[in-house]
């Protein structure tokens, strides 16, 4: 598939079964994932979040043959703008940064500056626009990231308190839960 077959599919009407059928023909293909990326960057925030949304189909089903792609993936991550796109890149973030992520990726991430990641993540976490499954990603991103920089601790333990004062109820649940396990 072609970059303009693949915009072609994204002004389409678009649900999660298009979306997991066009993540395999893309897998297949070895369609790459840096056009991808950028479409996410469109002046249309309609392809633009339906290739967010893609992107993470796409990327999760392996990230580890992503590995590639991944330094540019993570320099695009502070230049996310559009909130429909936010969601989708924080996933990604959120499941690349687990401790339980293919130890080839943790390789990868430990050779690589992430403080822009912990910047935008924090950005997220503060304006009271973002959407609350940003949110919720980006404070487990900042999780993820506490032991690789320890001042990360303090900052999310502040942010997750405030954020609970008058937080919905996936902030209310996420933030117990991250707040346990921060022993705060």
């Amino acid at each position: 598939m072609t970059k303009d077959e693949l915009i072609d599919q994204l002004v389409a009407t678009f649900g999660k079964t298009k979306v997991n059928k066009l993540s395999k023909i893309l897998k297949q293909q070895g369609f790459a994932l840096r056009d991808l990326i950028d479409l996410t960057f469109r002046e249309d925030k309609t392809i633009a979040f339906r290739a967010a949304w893609l992107l993470e189909n796409t990327f999760l089903i392996n990230p580890v043959s992503y590995l590639p792609d991944l330094d540019y993936l993570l320099t695009r991550f502070h230049e996310v703008v559009y909130p429909s796109c936010q969601r989708h890149y924080a996933k990604i973030m959120m499941h690349i940064t687990s401790s339980t992520a293919h130890y080839l990726i943790r390789e990868k991430l430990q050779d690589t500056d992430l403080e822009p990641v912990v910047e935008k993540c924090f950005d997220w976490m503060i304006d009271p626009k973002v959407k609350v499954a940003v949110k919720v990603f980006s404070a487990d991103v900042l999780f993820n990231l506490r032991t690789r920089y320890p001042w990360i601790t303090e900052e999310l333990t502040n942010q997750i308190k405030f954020l609970m004062r008058n937080g919905s109820p996936g902030i209310q649940s996420r933030g117990k839960r991250l707040l346990a396990a921060l022993g705060a």
